[in-house]
């Protein structure tokens, strides 16, 4: 998790083959699931995200597309956010008449760019016994797509993978995972 001097907390996050792009401008997946631990430590608890977000509406705010939590490089649009037992789903557009758009397209087709991050800021926390935050509830500024995800046993798949492409990340997915199990022994 990092900051920022505005109070804007950053998680990252790569979710399997749930996050996709489809007819080369729109994307839809989980940009946060509930009750996993990220590597900073925290966990965000089902519900966090509901009330900041019917305020947002409230306001006719939005929550923003960025590349890379960079404020000046907005690429596409959330057009639906919802959260579900699992976690923050949400689904845009890339926008193709923006450059970095297209080319983050062609990055998560071919695999390079693998990750969501939410960028948001901490209403309510507390403290566990193991010394995690439990995130109760948040204040969804942006969703960016990103290059090193903090939610680091789940990865980022673009639908039209070739096949053999699609196997070498869900090997790759599972050693992963199996390393990561073994050194928590």
């Amino acid at each position: 998790m990092m900051t920022d001097d505005c109070g804007l907390e950053l998680k990252f996050t790569r979710l399997g083959d749930e996050v996709c792009v489809t007819d080369g401008t729109v994307i839809a997946g989980y940009a946060s699931l509930f009750g996993v631990t990220d590597q900073g430590g925290d966990v965000v608890l089902p519900g966090a995200y509901g009330a900041g977000l019917k305020r947002l509406s409230a306001r006719g705010g939005s929550v923003k597309m960025l590349w890379q939590h960079d404020p000046a490089q907005p690429i596409g649009v959330w057009d639906e956010i919802r959260e579900d037992e699992r976690g923050l789903w949400v689904k845009g557009r890339l926008l193709p008449e923006i450059e970095r758009a297209r080319e983050a397209a062609a990055l998560i087709g071919a695999g390079a760019i693998d990750g969501l991050s939410i960028g948001y800021r901490t209403v309510a926390a507390e403290k566990n016994a193991k010394g995690q935050r439990l995130l109760a509830e948040l204040e969804l500024w942006e969703v960016s797509v990103v290059t090193f995800p903090m939610l680091a046993q789940a990865r980022v798949g673009a639908k039209g993978d070739a096949p053999e492409v699609t196997e070498l990340r869900e090997l790759a997915a599972a050693l992963a995972d199996a390393a990561r199990m073994l050194a928590d022994r």
